[in-house]
């Protein structure tokens, strides 16, 4: 942070004192024009104080939504306004910079208050704005007994930032309508304690699933990201997120598989621990979690992190037919429409997010149930994904 920090605040400046000049051409009044500058100046400051706190502490966290809800109601819709101020300058530029239109700075203003209320909208109703998300996919070597398999997942649910009981049980009441055949959830149960799932317990042992509820580990289970009194401490708190898999139904898969029968035929899922690119822990074992499965069966992986289809599974000697994971949660900000999407997430995972495919190996990138930092989703709204699983004739 204390890095990227420079960077923050120039780029901050850059667009507050761009836009400025919409606001002064409006509201010349000084009042005005002091109340501007001080809003900015107080969320400068909290990003600086975020820098001092203890790290993992509550209170950090607590601040660091906050301040991410506040920027992103004053940067983004600045931001994106803009370029009617910029269309205008080239024009002003050959005109000899006369004084600004009145009309294109009330565009720009009016486009911001716009964006204004979308992101108002995705901070504080935007996260449990549950959308479900349907892929069929074809194989030619599915057994026959599984076509038309369906599969619920939902992951990253990260129940410690949850504090809407009815919002969360909107989502579970979604995904237990979906009737699919199987769940599979892909990690990060909790943000950093198994503490945080004890009010959650009842509501997620209410999804049910004919053929089981099956799940992973991600990497905020593991309770890298808080500082323990003892490294014992540490350990119980893993071995007791352990128990809670078990005791809202799921069946936890620690680098190890499991065979789904139907009708004297059957497929295998493979789950392993988290494995992740850059400053990630690399848990996970592909090797050991298929050490017992025949080359020719039919697989699906739960890995929490998308960065394990290209890292591992893509050159791995057995062919891992479909890959589900999560982990990015879109960055819980972007655009999605008429097939269009983007998120800055982009630029730091080549898989971020929906359906990708190589040499007949799929990997499917879910947005994530709940939400972590950003107490909110802008655009990029919590998911239920429902995969059917066809036979290619």
């Amino acid at each position: 942070m204390a890095k990227r920090l420079p960077l923050i605040i120039l780029t901050w400046l850059i667009t507050d004192i761009y836009f400025y000049q919409a606001v002064q051409t409006l509201l010349p009044s000084n009042a005005y024009l002091w109340a501007y500058w001080l809003i900015d100046l107080l969320l400068m400051s909290g990003i600086v104080a975020v820098i001092f706190v203890r790290r993992g502490a509550h209170i950090q966290e607590t601040l660091i939504a906050w301040l991410m809800g506040l920027m992103l109601l004053s940067f983004v819709p600045r931001l994106f306004s803009l370029p009617f101020l910029l269309v205008e300058d080239i024009t002003r530029l050959f005109r000899g910079f006369p004084p600004r239109a009145f009309w294109v700075s009330e565009l720009t203003v009016s486009t911001a208050a716009v964006l204004f209320l979308i992101v108002l909208f995705g901070i504080t109703r935007g996260r449990h704005f549950y959308r479900v998300r349907r892929e069929t996919i074809y194989f030619p070597d599915l057994p026959e007994a599984f076509d038309g398999f369906t599969i619920t997942q939902i992951t990253d649910v990260h129940s410690g930032s949850f504090t809407n009981a009815d919002g969360v049980q909107k989502g579970l009441d979604l995904v237990n309508a979906q009737d699919s055949d199987i769940i599979l959830f892909t990690g990060d149960l909790v943000n950093n304690k198994a503490s945080e799932m004890d009010r959650w317990i009842s509501a997620f042992s209410a999804l049910k699933a004919p053929m089981g509820k099956f799940s992973v580990l991600g990497n905020h289970d593991y309770g890298d990201y808080s500082r323990w009194v003892t490294p014992e401490a540490k350990r119980a708190n893993l071995a007791r997120l352990k128990q809670v898999h078990t005791e809202i139904g799921f069946r936890l898969l620690l680098d190890e598989s499991i065979t789904l029968q139907k009708d004297d035929q059957s497929i295998t899922l493979l789950g392993v621990e988290n494995w992740g690119k850059g400053g990630f822990h690399k848990y996970g074992d592909l090797k050991k979690a298929t050490a017992d499965v025949p080359d020719d069966q039919f697989k699906i992986l739960m890995s929490h992190d998308p960065s394990h289809w290209e890292g591992v599974t893509l050159d791995h000697h057995q062919h891992i037919h479909l890959t589900l994971s999560g982990h990015t949660h879109g960055m819980q900000f972007g655009i999605e429409l008429f097939g269009f999407k983007w998120s800055p997430i982009k630029y730091v995972y080549k898989q971020w997010v929906g359906l990708y495919q190589d040499k007949g190996r799929f990997l499917y990138v879910n947005r994530g149930f709940g939400f972590l930092g950003l107490k909110g989703r802008i655009g990029m709204w919590p998911e239920v994904a429902v995969i059917t699983l066809k036979r290619k004739s």
